[in-house]
C-alpha cells in the first residue's frame, strides 16, 4: 500500500512539470497609440495556472490606471479518440500614454507549478495628438483624424500615397530603400488598380510584403493617419548624377459617408457608400555621387558597403594530380550580389578551373546581408614547390568613405610525385607540358615541300588586287547597312514598337517559371507588367499615362476589334483583382493562357507602325 502511495505523489510532483514545458507567457499591447489616449496592455499566460504575477508599478511614458484585470479560457477538444486541453489566463492592464515618443513596455513575471516565467517586452510609439481626432477609449486602437470627406468630394488630404526613400544622397552601387505607403483616414475596401514606376538606372531586389501586415499609424504634416506599405524595393544606383524615380498611381475602392442618413432605433445613421480614388505619387530625384578616383585600388571589383573577407585553402601539401580547393568568403552587408570575383594568380603549372559561386543573402535596409562564397578548384600536374601570391579584396567603405583592402597569406604548396604517374593515360594538359621544349634543340620538319620560283612575284597580280578590292567593297556594303541601322536606331518609338512582343514574351517565360513553383503574388505580378509593358511600348505610350479608356480608343486606331480589347482588358482585371484583393482568386493557368493568346493575336492585328 506505501508503494502505491508512492508512486501517487510521485506522479503529482511530475505532472507540473510536464505541463510546465508547454507554458508560454507574452505581453500583448497596440504598436502606436497618441498621447491622452488609453489603451489595454495585457499579458497572456497560456498552459498552466499562474500565481503572483509582478509587473513593474513605474511604466516609462505611461500612467497605469487600473489593473490587473484577471480573465480565464478554457478549451478541450477530442479528435480520434485524443482529448487535448488548453487554458488561457489574461491579466489586462488600463494605461494612458502622457508622453510622446518610442517607449519599451516591460516584461512580466508569473510563477507557475514552483516555476518562474518572465513574458518578452515590445515597442509601443505614442504619437502627437490631433486635434480632430476622436477621443479615445480604453482598450481600442487609437483612431486616425476624422475626416470630412463625402462620396461626392474625397480629399487629397484624406487619402494618398508616397514614395518614402532611406536616403536622399548615395553613392554609386549604395543600397537605398524606397517604400510605396499609403495613408488614409478612410476605410479601404480594396485596391482595384496599381501601377508603379519603372527604377531605370538602378538594380533592384523586391521586400517581400506580407498580406496580413498590421496597420500602423504615423503623425504626418499634424493628422493621424493610418498607414500600410504594400511595396519596398531595395535599389542599387548604377551611375551617378540625380535620377529621377517617376510618378506611379494606385487606384482604391473606399467607404466614405454618402451624405444622407436613416433614422434607426438608436437615431439618425450616416448611409456609407463606396467610391474608387486615384492617387499618384510625387516624382522623386535621388542624387548619387560617384565613387571617388583618388586611392582607388587597382583591383577594386565593385563592392559598396562594409564587408569582412576569409580565404581558406583545403590543404597545402598534396600529390602531383590531387585537386585543391581555395574557398573566399565575402560577408557582410551591401551589393553582394554585383561583387565581381577576387582574381588568383596561379602558377603556370597548375591546371585551373572556373570558380563555383554560392550566395546566401537577404534583404535589409542597408543592402544584402549575408555571404558570398566563391571556390576555385585547380589540381597541380607536376611535383616541386609552388606559391600562389596573396589574394586580395577591395571594396568602398560607406561608413568610413573610404577605399579598403583584404588580403590573404599567400600559399605555398609543397607537391609530391604522383604514385600512379604513368599507369593512365595522360590528360591533355600534360600532352601539352611534354611539346614543350625549353632547350635549343627543336623537332625536325617532316614530309613533302613547295618550291616557288625567285621571278614570282605578288605585286601587280591578280592575287595583290583583290587584296585591295574586296575589303573595298565589303567596307562599302557594311556602311551601307550600318547608315541604314542608326537611322532605324534614332526612331525610339519605332524600336520600341519592334521590340515590344520580344519584351513581353521574356517577362512571360517569368511568369510561368513562378506559375510552375506556385509563386502567385510574383506571378501576377510578373503577368501585369508583361501586359502593361507590351501595350506601352506597343502604343507608344508611357506606362504611367496609360489607363483603360486610351487603352481602348488607341487600339480601336489601329483596327483591333472588340473581343480583342475586351480580352485585354479582362487580362488586366483578373490579375489586378488577384493580386491586390486577397479575398478574390483566379485560374493561374487559364490567366497565363489568356495573356499569351492576346498578345500573339494582336501581333497577327497590328501591321502599320503609328
Amino acid at each position: 500500500m506505501k508503494k502505491y502511495w508512492f508512486l501517487l505523489i510521485l506522479l503529482l510532483i511530475s505532472v507540473p512539470k510536464i505541463f510546465a514545458d508547454d507554458v508560454t507567457f507574452v505581453i500583448s499591447a497596440p504598436g502606436s497609440t497618441v498621447k491622452g489616449a488609453q489603451i489595454q496592455l495585457q499579458y497572456v499566460l497560456k498552459g498552466g495556472q499562474g500565481q503572483n504575477i509582478q509587473v513593474p508599478s513605474d511604466i516609462k511614458g505611461f500612467d497605469v490606471l487600473y489593473g490587473p484585470s484577471v480573465s480565464q479560457m478554457y478549451s478541450s477538444s477530442n479528435i480520434n479518440g485524443k482529448v487535448t486541453s488548453e487554458s488561457n489566463t489574461t491579466y489586462t492592464y488600463l494605461l494612458m500614454a502622457k508622453e510622446e515618443g518610442t517607449f519599451t513596455l516591460p516584461a512580466a513575471s508569473i510563477k507557475v507549478g514552483g516555476s518562474n516565467y518572465k513574458s518578452n517586452t515590445t515597442q509601443i510609439k505614442v504619437l502627437p495628438p490631433d486635434k480632430n481626432a476622436q477621443p479615445q477609449q480604453a482598450g481600442r486602437q487609437p483612431q486616425a483624424t476624422t475626416s470630412t470627406s463625402t462620396a461626392a468630394s474625397v480629399s487629397s488630404s484624406d487619402i494618398f500615397v508616397r514614395i518614402i526613400l532611406s536616403k536622399s544622397r548615395v553613392k554609386e552601387q549604395e543600397a537605398v530603400t524606397a517604400t510605396f505607403r499609403l495613408y488614409s483616414t478612410l476605410d479601404i475596401m480594396y485596391f482595384s488598380d496599381a501601377k508603379f514606376p519603372e527604377f531605370e538606372g538602378f538594380m533592384t531586389e523586391e521586400f517581400e510584403i506580407s498580406r496580413n501586415q498590421q496597420i500602423g499609424m504615423e503623425h504626418y504634416q499634424g493628422r493621424n493617419y493610418y498607414t500600410v506599405d504594400f511595396k519596398k524595393t531595395l535599389l542599387f544606383p548604377q551611375r551617378s548624377g540625380k535620377i529621377t524615380i517617376p510618378s506611379g498611381t494606385v487606384e482604391a475602392v473606399i467607404r466614405v459617408p454618402s451624405g444622407k442618413k436613416v433614422q434607426t432605433f438608436f437615431g439618425p445613421q450616416e448611409v456609407m457608400t463606396e467610391t474608387k480614388k486615384v492617387m499618384r505619387t510625387n516624382p522623386l530625384t535621388l542624387d548619387v555621387s560617384p565613387l571617388p578616383v583618388q586611392n582607388k585600388p587597382l583591383n577594386f571589383s565593385g563592392a559598396v558597403g562594409n564587408f569582412a573577407f576569409t580565404p581558406t585553402i583545403s590543404s597545402q601539401k598534396m600529390k602531383a594530380n590531387d585537386a585543391v580547393t581555395i574557398k573566399l568568403d565575402i560577408t557582410g552587408t551591401g551589393n553582394l550580389k554585383l561583387i565581381k570575383n577576387p582574381e588568383i594568380k596561379f602558377p603556370k603549372d597548375i591546371e585551373t578551373y572556373d570558380p563555383q559561386v554560392k550566395n546566401n543573402f537577404k534583404l535589409t535596409e542597408n543592402g544584402l546581408a549575408g555571404t558570398k562564397s566563391i571556390e576555385y578548384m585547380f589540381i597541380p600536374r607536376y611535383p616541386g614547390n609552388f606559391t600562389i601570391p596573396a589574394i586580395e579584396f577591395s571594396y568602398f567603405d560607406t561608413k568610413s568613405n573610404s577605399y579598403k583592402t583584404l588580403s590573404s597569406p599567400s600559399y605555398t604548396l609543397d607537391v609530391d610525385k604522383d604514385p600512379n604517374a604513368g599507369k593512365n593515360v595522360s590528360t591533355s594538359y600534360s600532352n601539352q607540358k611534354e611539346l614543350e621544349v625549353d632547350q635549343d634543340i627543336r623537332y625536325l620538319k617532316t614530309g613533302e615541300f613547295s618550291f616557288k620560283k625567285s621571278q614570282d612575284f605578288i605585286a601587280g597580280s591578280a592575287s595583290y588586287l583583290l587584296w585591295y578590292i574586296i575589303p573595298t567593297v565589303l567596307f562599302a556594303t557594311f556602311f551601307i547597312i550600318y547608315r541604314k541601322q542608326i537611322r532605324a536606331n534614332a526612331d525610339i518609338a519605332m524600336m520600341r514598337t519592334k521590340k515590344a512582343n520580344k519584351v513581353a514574351t521574356k517577362r512571360l517565360k517569368l511568369a510561368k517559371q513562378y506559375l510552375q513553383t506556385g509563386k502567385q503574388d510574383n506571378f501576377y505580378e510578373e503577368i501585369l507588367r508583361a501586359v502593361w509593358g507590351y501595350l506601352s511600348d506597343k502604343l507608344t505610350i508611357p506606362v504611367a499615362d496609360l489607363n483603360r479608356e486610351n487603352i481602348e480608343a488607341e487600339l480601336l486606331k489601329y483596327g483591333v476589334g472588340a473581343d480583342l480589347i475586351a480580352q485585354f482588358i479582362g487580362v488586366l482585371d483578373t490579375g489586378e483583382f488577384a493580386r491586390y484583393a486577397p479575398s478574390q482568386s483566379a485560374d493561374m493557368n487559364n490567366l497565363y493562357n489568356e495573356t499569351v493568346d492576346a498578345i500573339g493575336k494582336m501581333e497577327s492585328t497590328i501591321k502599320i507602325i503609328k
